[in-house]
């Protein structure tokens, strides 16, 4: 007989109750798992449904130590955490699912590259600049792309400069430069590892990015690469995440640049952006794999159901309050219509309130049919009374 697990199967403490965290509780819940979600936002979308929430910053220590007094293994939504507290839980016998070590890796993203680097994955040229200046800059060598090292997310954080006479937008923090890649695509590979090395890859999917806001616009699923790009990209994610001696899922992001050479973008240590389709068009979506590989349970299969194409509901341009949907008749009367809402109480101009997925015979069917979706739904504000 295999081991035999109590019920529920795990008590999971989540850091974060943003909308990864919201569709993680929810797979939990599939798995017969409890949920504990740390939030700084009362009925955040991941406290609405979880078993309880927590409210506390992701910086307080006692707020993560209590959260981890009322669970089995700690997981994370996002990077913008105490990295600290959770190291000195971990030598104190909590399981902490990606480690410290790799969260404090991938929180800076200096230290990030310097991890790609020195683990021979290819990743773009790049210098530390603690102290931006245009002299340096110059000397690097534009085009150029400034991030600073941390604190960034969803493009925030991150500046393109094509020229010297861009330096004036530069980021006046610790930041790193690299070279900017002219990408014929960009593309991510979700990695699954879990406790016993157990290492499972999706397809790769193509990233499409909205203009001016560097946030993920429009994913298509599987990407239209060529087999040898496609098994290459591939082995360098699980290069990566084996390097990291990473445990959970992971989002690797890469260039594919105009000579067909890849090159690493970012690591994101959690559930995905890029992964999101996998709810409908994979037989375990990213949600149930990670919660698979934080609780050393055997990986799921990643196989493709259905083409797919993934549409970001960003909050209407202009608009901030309560939230109001329209179109919603119009986009769910498309077949093949998948629509998540976050729960989120408050929209602003281009936050994530939601996400759609279509599936259909083929990625051109379904991008055709997102192309419909982005023109029959907004989610737009409340006109005050």
């Amino acid at each position: 007989m295999s081991k035999t697990y109590p019920y529920p199967i795990a008590r999971i403490g989540l850091i974060g109750g943003g909308q990864l965290g919201r569709m993680l509780v929810k797979a939990a819940k599939r798995l017969g798992c409890t949920t504990v979600v740390l939030d700084p936002v009362e009925d955040s979308p991941a406290g609405q449904i979880a078993t309880r929430q927590i409210v506390g910053g992701y910086h307080d220590a006692d707020r993560i130590r209590e959260l981890a007094a009322d669970c089995d293994v700690l997981t994370f939504e996002l990077e913008a955490i105490d990295a600290d507290t959770l190291a000195e839980l971990e030598a104190e016998g909590h399981p902490v699912h990606p480690s410290a070590g790799v969260l404090k890796t991938i929180q800076d993203k200096l230290v990030q590259k310097h991890f790609l680097r020195d683990n021979g994955i290819p990743t773009s040229p790049f210098e530390a600049a603690d102290t931006p200046t245009a002299d340096q800059f110059a000397a690097f060598g534009y085009p150029l792309v400034q991030k600073a090292r941390t604190g960034g997310y969803d493009g925030r954080g991150v500046v393109i400069m094509r020229g010297p006479e861009d330096f004036e937008q530069h980021l006046p923090v610790p930041s790193l430069i690299e070279g900017f890649v002219e990408a014929d695509k960009e593309i991510a590979v979700l990695v699954a590892r879990n406790t016993h090395g157990e290492v499972a890859t999706y397809p790769p999917v193509e990233m499409c990015f909205r203009p001016g806001e560097n946030v993920l616009d429009l994913l298509l699923a599987p990407a239209d690469i060529g087999d040898d790009i496609r098994t290459e990209a591939e082995a360098i994610a699980v290069r990566t995440v084996e390097a990291l001696d990473g445990v959970g899922i992971f989002g690797i992001e890469m260039f594919v640049d105009r000579k067909g050479e890849i090159l690493v973008n970012e690591i994101a240590p959690r559930t995905h952006n890029s992964g999101h389709h996998t709810i409908e068009a994979n037989i375990t979506d990213q949600f149930e794999q990670h919660l698979r590989a934080i609780l050393g349970l055997p990986l799921g299969s990643t196989e493709t159901l259905s083409p797919a194409a993934m549409l970001n509901l960003l909050g209407a341009p202009g608009e901030s309050g309560r939230p109001v949907i329209r179109g919603l008749e119009e986009t769910l009367a498309i077949p093949g219509v998948c629509l998540h809402l976050y729960g989120k109480a408050r929209t602003t101009p281009f936050r994530k309130m939601g996400h759609i997925t279509i599936l259909d015979h083929d990625t051109a069917a379904a991008k055709a049919k997102a192309l419909r979706v982005r023109e029959t739904i907004e989610i737009g504000a409340e006109e005050s009374p």
